[in-house]
């Protein structure tokens, strides 16, 4: 009986733990995170660039470590071009042309 339980355990733990990691991209308005590899390396910029095209902003690679299970950060910031000014407690974007 104990090893009919210890080889069930072996079968159902690797499905219970397999989505319990970060995906290989996740990113918001403010940023995010790509899952390292190396063909990851080589298109991280184009990848972070069109995410925060979306939101009308820029990319900007923060971090980069370079092996298997780390990540490539990045952050999504305004074109310096831009004015946020805060009215009532919520930002509003002004966009000035110099």
């Amino acid at each position: 009986m104990p090893r009919m339980l210890f080889a069930l355990l072996l079968l159902v733990t690797p499905l219970t733990s397999a989505n319990a990691g970060v995906g290989p991209f996740e990113a918001n308005d403010t940023g995010g995170i790509i899952a390292w590899s190396p063909s990851a390396h080589r298109h991280a910029r184009v990848i972070a660039r069109e995410h925060c095209a979306r939101y009308g902003k820029v990319a900007r690679i923060t971090s980069v470590n370079a092996r298997y299970g780390n990540y490539i950060a990045f952050a999504c910031r305004f074109p310096r071009a831009y004015v946020v000014r805060h009215h009532k407690h919520k930002p509003v974007v002004l966009r000035v042309r110099y």
